[in-house]
Protein backbone atom coordinates (compact mmCIF):
# COMPACT_ATOMS: atom_id res chain seq x y z
CA UNK A 1 0.00 0.00 0.00
CA UNK A 2 0.90 3.68 -0.12
CA UNK A 3 3.44 4.94 2.40
CA UNK A 4 3.43 8.68 3.21
CA UNK A 5 6.42 10.82 2.31
CA UNK A 6 9.25 10.61 4.85
CA UNK A 7 9.20 14.37 5.46
CA UNK A 8 5.44 14.42 6.06
CA UNK A 9 5.45 12.25 9.18
CA UNK A 10 7.11 12.84 12.54
CA UNK A 11 7.15 11.49 16.07
CA UNK A 12 5.03 8.47 16.94
CA UNK A 13 3.49 8.31 13.49
CA UNK A 14 6.91 8.02 11.85
CA UNK A 15 7.88 5.32 14.35
CA UNK A 16 4.78 3.30 13.47
CA UNK A 17 5.58 3.55 9.77
CA UNK A 18 9.19 2.55 10.45
CA UNK A 19 7.94 -0.53 12.27
CA UNK A 20 5.74 -1.39 9.29
CA UNK A 21 8.65 -0.96 6.85
CA UNK A 22 10.95 -3.01 9.06
CA UNK A 23 8.50 -5.89 8.89
CA UNK A 24 7.92 -5.44 5.16
CA UNK A 25 11.60 -5.34 4.25
CA UNK A 26 12.64 -7.90 6.89
CA UNK A 27 15.28 -5.70 8.51
CA UNK A 28 15.73 -4.10 11.97
CA UNK A 29 13.68 -0.99 12.62
CA UNK A 30 16.87 0.91 13.46
CA UNK A 31 18.20 0.20 9.95
CA UNK A 32 15.20 1.72 8.13
CA UNK A 33 16.45 4.64 6.04
CA UNK A 34 14.87 7.32 3.90
CA UNK A 35 15.77 5.18 0.90
CA UNK A 36 13.51 2.43 2.29
CA UNK A 37 10.64 4.92 2.43
CA UNK A 38 11.17 5.79 -1.22
CA UNK A 39 11.48 2.13 -2.20
CA UNK A 40 8.16 1.37 -0.55
CA UNK A 41 6.31 3.51 -3.11
CA UNK A 42 8.23 2.48 -6.19
CA UNK A 43 6.33 1.65 -9.38
CA UNK A 44 8.89 -1.03 -10.24
CA UNK A 45 7.11 -4.13 -8.97
CA UNK A 46 3.60 -3.03 -10.02
CA UNK A 47 4.82 -2.40 -13.58
CA UNK A 48 6.87 -5.59 -13.63
CA UNK A 49 3.82 -7.65 -12.64
CA UNK A 50 1.16 -5.88 -14.73
CA UNK A 51 3.34 -5.74 -17.83
CA UNK A 52 4.11 -9.44 -17.44
CA UNK A 53 0.42 -10.20 -17.01
CA UNK A 54 -0.65 -8.18 -20.04
CA UNK A 55 2.14 -9.32 -22.34
CA UNK A 56 2.65 -12.81 -20.94
CA UNK A 57 6.37 -12.04 -20.64
CA UNK A 58 8.77 -14.96 -20.45
CA UNK A 59 11.48 -14.67 -17.76
CA UNK A 60 14.12 -14.05 -20.43
CA UNK A 61 11.98 -11.21 -21.83
CA UNK A 62 11.73 -9.60 -18.40
CA UNK A 63 15.51 -9.90 -18.15
CA UNK A 64 16.04 -8.33 -21.59
CA UNK A 65 13.34 -5.63 -21.41
CA UNK A 66 14.61 -2.10 -22.03
CA UNK A 67 13.14 1.37 -21.88
CA UNK A 68 12.97 1.45 -25.68
CA UNK A 69 10.39 -1.35 -25.67
CA UNK A 70 7.81 0.86 -23.95
CA UNK A 71 5.42 2.88 -26.11
CA UNK A 72 3.24 4.63 -23.55
CA UNK A 73 1.34 6.72 -26.10
CA UNK A 74 0.03 3.64 -27.92
CA UNK A 75 -0.14 1.32 -24.89
CA UNK A 76 2.11 -1.32 -26.42
CA UNK A 77 5.45 -3.02 -25.98
CA UNK A 78 7.62 -3.08 -29.08
CA UNK A 79 9.98 -6.03 -28.80
CA UNK A 80 12.77 -5.92 -31.43
CA UNK A 81 13.56 -9.11 -33.29
CA UNK A 82 17.07 -9.33 -31.86
CA UNK A 83 15.73 -9.09 -28.29
CA UNK A 84 12.76 -11.45 -28.57
CA UNK A 85 13.25 -14.80 -26.88
CA UNK A 86 12.93 -16.73 -30.15
CA UNK A 87 14.87 -14.14 -32.19
CA UNK A 88 12.42 -14.53 -35.06
CA UNK A 89 10.51 -11.31 -35.64
CA UNK A 90 9.56 -7.90 -34.27
CA UNK A 91 6.57 -8.10 -31.93
CA UNK A 92 4.04 -5.43 -30.97
CA UNK A 93 2.22 -6.49 -27.81
CA UNK A 94 -0.86 -4.73 -26.46
CA UNK A 95 -1.07 -3.40 -22.91
CA UNK A 96 -3.97 -2.16 -20.83
CA UNK A 97 -4.12 1.63 -20.65
CA UNK A 98 -3.74 1.30 -16.87
CA UNK A 99 -0.49 -0.61 -17.34
CA UNK A 100 0.82 1.97 -19.80
CA UNK A 101 0.01 4.73 -17.33
CA UNK A 102 1.91 2.92 -14.56
CA UNK A 103 4.86 2.44 -16.92
CA UNK A 104 4.87 6.17 -17.58
CA UNK A 105 5.09 6.80 -13.82
CA UNK A 106 7.86 4.21 -13.50
CA UNK A 107 9.93 5.67 -16.37
CA UNK A 108 9.82 9.05 -14.63
CA UNK A 109 10.65 7.55 -11.23
CA UNK A 110 13.38 5.37 -12.74
CA UNK A 111 15.29 8.45 -13.94
CA UNK A 112 15.88 9.47 -10.31
CA UNK A 113 17.38 6.12 -9.27
CA UNK A 114 21.16 6.10 -9.63
CA UNK A 115 21.58 2.40 -10.43
CA UNK A 116 19.76 2.98 -13.73
CA UNK A 117 22.12 5.77 -14.82
CA UNK A 118 24.26 3.58 -17.09
CA UNK A 119 21.73 1.04 -18.29
CA UNK A 120 18.62 0.88 -20.47
CA UNK A 121 17.27 -2.09 -18.52
CA UNK A 122 13.63 -1.53 -17.67
CA UNK A 123 13.85 -3.30 -14.31
CA UNK A 124 16.78 -4.17 -12.03
CA UNK A 125 16.85 -6.07 -8.75
CA UNK A 126 17.90 -4.48 -5.48
CA UNK A 127 21.44 -5.65 -6.28
CA UNK A 128 21.28 -3.84 -9.66
CA UNK A 129 21.08 -7.07 -11.68
CA UNK A 130 18.56 -7.94 -14.40
CA UNK A 131 15.69 -10.11 -13.17
CA UNK A 132 16.45 -13.80 -13.76
CA UNK A 133 14.15 -16.74 -13.10
CA UNK A 134 15.13 -17.08 -9.42
CA UNK A 135 14.60 -13.37 -8.71
CA UNK A 136 11.20 -13.50 -10.42
CA UNK A 137 10.27 -16.58 -8.42
CA UNK A 138 11.08 -14.65 -5.24
CA UNK A 139 8.83 -11.77 -6.38
CA UNK A 140 6.02 -14.23 -7.07
CA UNK A 141 6.41 -15.87 -3.66
CA UNK A 142 6.28 -12.47 -1.94
CA UNK A 143 3.15 -11.52 -3.88
CA UNK A 144 1.50 -14.78 -2.83
CA UNK A 145 2.41 -14.07 0.81
CA UNK A 146 0.85 -10.60 0.58
CA UNK A 147 -2.29 -12.05 -1.00
CA UNK A 148 -2.50 -14.84 1.57
CA UNK A 149 -2.06 -17.56 -1.07
CA UNK A 150 -0.34 -20.70 0.15
CA UNK A 151 2.62 -21.81 -1.95
CA UNK A 152 2.97 -25.17 -0.20
CA UNK A 153 3.22 -28.06 -2.65
CA UNK A 154 3.20 -25.62 -5.58
CA UNK A 155 5.91 -25.08 -8.16
CA UNK A 156 6.30 -21.32 -8.32
CA UNK A 157 7.34 -20.05 -11.74
CA UNK A 158 6.96 -16.80 -13.68
CA UNK A 159 5.53 -18.95 -16.47
CA UNK A 160 2.40 -19.29 -14.31
CA UNK A 161 1.66 -15.64 -15.14
CA UNK A 162 2.21 -16.27 -18.84
CA UNK A 163 -0.03 -19.34 -18.72
CA UNK A 164 -2.75 -17.30 -17.02
CA UNK A 165 -2.56 -14.67 -19.76
CA UNK A 166 -2.79 -17.31 -22.47
CA UNK A 167 -5.75 -19.06 -20.88
CA UNK A 168 -7.79 -15.88 -20.35
CA UNK A 169 -6.92 -14.41 -23.75
CA UNK A 170 -8.03 -17.64 -25.43
CA UNK A 171 -11.25 -17.72 -23.45
CA UNK A 172 -12.14 -14.03 -23.85
CA UNK A 173 -11.02 -13.63 -27.46
CA UNK A 174 -9.72 -16.59 -29.47
CA UNK A 175 -6.65 -18.65 -30.22
CA UNK A 176 -5.44 -16.21 -32.87
CA UNK A 177 -5.46 -13.31 -30.39
CA UNK A 178 -3.64 -15.41 -27.78
CA UNK A 179 -1.10 -16.56 -30.37
CA UNK A 180 -0.22 -12.96 -31.25
CA UNK A 181 -0.18 -11.73 -27.64
CA UNK A 182 2.05 -14.59 -26.49
CA UNK A 183 4.29 -14.32 -29.57
CA UNK A 184 3.87 -17.91 -30.71
CA UNK A 185 4.91 -18.74 -34.26
CA UNK A 186 2.80 -21.91 -34.28
CA UNK A 187 -0.92 -22.05 -33.41
CA UNK A 188 -0.31 -25.57 -32.07
CA UNK A 189 1.77 -24.05 -29.26
CA UNK A 190 -1.12 -21.79 -28.31
CA UNK A 191 -3.67 -24.59 -28.33
CA UNK A 192 -2.41 -25.86 -24.96
CA UNK A 193 -3.94 -22.71 -23.43
CA UNK A 194 -7.38 -23.57 -24.79
CA UNK A 195 -8.90 -24.85 -21.57
CA UNK A 196 -12.44 -23.66 -22.05
CA UNK A 197 -14.63 -25.27 -19.36
CA UNK A 198 -17.03 -27.92 -20.62
CA UNK A 199 -19.97 -25.80 -19.36
CA UNK A 200 -18.94 -22.93 -21.65
CA UNK A 201 -18.61 -25.28 -24.60
CA UNK A 202 -22.04 -26.74 -23.86
CA UNK A 203 -23.51 -23.21 -23.76
CA UNK A 204 -21.92 -22.50 -27.13
CA UNK A 205 -23.56 -25.63 -28.58
CA UNK A 206 -26.91 -24.53 -27.17
CA UNK A 207 -26.54 -21.12 -28.81
CA UNK A 208 -25.61 -22.78 -32.10
CA UNK A 209 -28.68 -25.03 -31.93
Amino acid sequence: GYVPDFNNVTGDRRERWKAYLAQRFEKPKSDISQEDWERANTWKIPTLVWTSLDAGLRPIEVERATVSWVDVDNSVLRIPREESSKNDEHWIVGLQNRTAEMLEYWLTQRQAISKYDDTDALWLTREANPYGSSALRYVLQKLCEIAGISTDNRTMSWYAIRHSTGTYMTREEDLAAAQTQLRHLSPETTMKYDQTPVEDRRDALDRMG
